[in-house]
């Protein structure tokens, strides 16, 4: 073909491109906003800004840290799900994403439909804790005390719609107990009326109640998950101590607007699985009773859907659902 016609075709060619192909720059090309749906301090906050700074170690362009408390979560989690879907602003997710949506009916959102999953970054058990006018040191005792008190027990939480309250009413539904819920602004709070006596029980994050039980303030029962946890290996799974298939976890992650490009939400999943696997994330979790997860944006979002359809049958049993 001669040079003329050659390049004539090669122009023909480019034209047929979209233009915003052409101008697009490659992935990232400035700063990532990463949102956090809660107040700057706390347990979540502290591993969302490790995950950001390793996070923009890899992808060459800083990860801002956005605090957007209240609601449960919600009002962070509409930001992110309102966004651009370009991959410049990220959710940080943890579990209360997903319980605050089986008990919410009307979120401005869709916990499915308008994120896109992009990856797991760790999973952890909840440690179930009494005080000690509880007088129970095992979930049989714990048991036998709820049966023996006409009112039954109360168990605390972080707030309605939180992972210890949907905790705390399967264990009611699993075990046929009358405990009533008494929600708290916050895991703080909850802890000291705990601490107090003024509430019997609390499923609680291990950041939340690990200095107490350590130090012998607090009875602990046993741990939610599936295994024992290494920080506790004398201490039995609910499961183990009379509810079977009985299995709860906390856990963090990062979501996307629902229609971002598969390439980008590729690309923040390799780069997120790699933050978490660099230091200080390993040891950080290890810490607090977690484990590092790594899964595809596929499989995580297989996840959300599975624990979105138990927490709303938890919630629909109990008539907790707000319509």
């Amino acid at each position: 073909m001669p040079p003329f016609l050659l390049l004539r075709a090669t122009l023909a060619a480019l034209l047929t491109l979209p233009l915003a192909t052409l101008a697009q720059p490659s992935y990232p090309a400035r700063a990532i906003t990463l949102v956090v749906p809660f107040a700057p301090g706390g347990g979540t906050d502290s591993i969302a800004r490790d995950i950001a700074k390793n996070l923009g170690e890899r992808l060459g362009q800083p990860v801002v840290v956005d605090n957007r408390g209240g609601a449960g979560g919600a009002i962070g989690a509409a930001a992110v799900a309102k966004a651009p879907a370009d991959g410049y602003t990220l959710l940080f997710a943890t579990s209360t994403f997903i319980t605050n949506a089986a008990v919410e009916a009307k979120l401005p959102y869709d916990p499915l439909k308008d994120f896109a999953p992009v990856a797991m970054i760790g999973r952890g058990p909840l440690l179930l804790v009494a005080s000690r006018q509880v007088g129970a040191t095992s979930v049989a005792q714990l048991v036998a005390a709820a049966r023996a008190q006409p009112q039954g027990l109360n168990y605390c939480s972080a707030g309605n719609g939180s992972i210890n309250h949907l905790a705390g009413e399967m264990f009611r539904q699993r075990a046929g107990l009358e405990l009533t819920h008494v929600p708290f602004k916050g895991s703080g709070p909850a802890t000291v009326e705990l601490l107090a006596g003024r509430v019997d029980l609390f499923f609680a994050t291990v950041p939340t109640i690990l200095a107490q039980v350590r130090e012998g303030k607090l009875p602990l029962l046993a741990v939610t998950s599936a295994r024992r946890s290494p920080l506790f290996p004398d201490t039995p799974t609910v499961a183990e101590a009379g509810l079977p298939g009985f299995e709860v976890g906390t856990w963090w992650g990062v979501l996307a607007p629902g229609k971002t490009p598969k390439a980008i939400v590729d690309a923040l999943n390799r780069a997120v699985n790699e933050a978490a696997a660099a230091e200080p994330m390993p040891g950080r979790l290890e810490h607090e009773g977690a484990s590092a997860v790594r899964l595809t944006p596929a499989a995580f979002g297989e996840e959300l859907r599975k624990e979105l359809a138990l927490w709303r049958g938890i919630a629909a049993k109990s008539g907790l659902q707000h319509k």
